[in-house]
């Protein structure tokens, strides 16, 4: 099993995987132009099951619309208790905007600053700046599941949750072709977050770290 603060420069020239670990990364993970890809939705997208929640809609999102060849599944990711609903739903914000901004190509994609924020927040426009050093984007299905939230102050809450991103692929930008590979238990990964809620209202993003493989994911 891999533990690492995600995404790093340095990961991503480690390694012949290329995984999109969303530190928020991930948000942000990574590695060397190449083969696979792993994990990142904000809510406006039409194409996840992303959770909805009443607590910050009265402040305007940034939109935020996936390719057609990208989806997010969000499983178990609605508790029915306000306030954890308010965590999860700008966390699945959060993993939407980091793939967004990567299929555009954008390191400053505004929704990035909206749902990242301090070392989070330059972690994901790190790793979104590799792929456009590498020449690629991404394509593909992840799928979200076991989410645990914890709301332990007013305005901080931690959050752990588990990702299939055996779907989930590197393409090349210009030619479009994807690197398929074969699904391992590093297709799993468990993902440590905390947040922290802004004067807005909005759960960002603080800190992000993901472990490949762990047994609480794995089947």
């Amino acid at each position: 099993m891999k533990r690492r603060t995600l995404p790093t420069a340095a990961a991503f020239a480690a390694a012949t995987v290329l995984l999109l670990t969303a530190c928020g990364g991930g948000d942000g993970g990574s590695s060397k132009a190449g083969d696979e890809i792993a994990g990142s939705n904000s809510g406006d997208t039409g194409k996840s099951t992303a959770p909805s929640a009443t607590t910050t809609e009265s402040v305007s999102h940034p939109k935020v619309t996936l390719p057609e060849d990208v989806t997010h599944t969000f499983e178990g990711w609605q508790t029915g208790n306000a306030s954890k609903d308010a965590v999860l739903t700008d966390a699945s914000r959060r993993i939407n905007a980091l793939a967004y901004a990567i299929t555009q190509g954008n390191p400053d994609e505004p929704a990035l600053g909206f749902y990242y924020k301090g070392d989070a927040l330059v972690g994901a426009a790190d790793w979104v700046q590799e792929f456009v050093k590498a020449k690629k984007s991404m394509t593909g299905d992840v799928r979200y599941f076991k989410p645990n939230v914890d709301v332990y102050e007013k305005d901080k809450a931690t959050l752990t949750y588990c990702s299939f991103e055996g779907k989930a692929y590197v393409k090349d930008r210009k030619t479009g072709e994807a690197k398929i590979t074969p699904v391992t238990d590093n297709s799993y990964l468990l993902y440590s977050t905390r947040l922290e809620k802004n004067a807005n209202g909005v759960w960002q993003t603080a800190t992000l770290s993901s472990e490949r493989g762990n047994d609480s994911c794995t089947p």
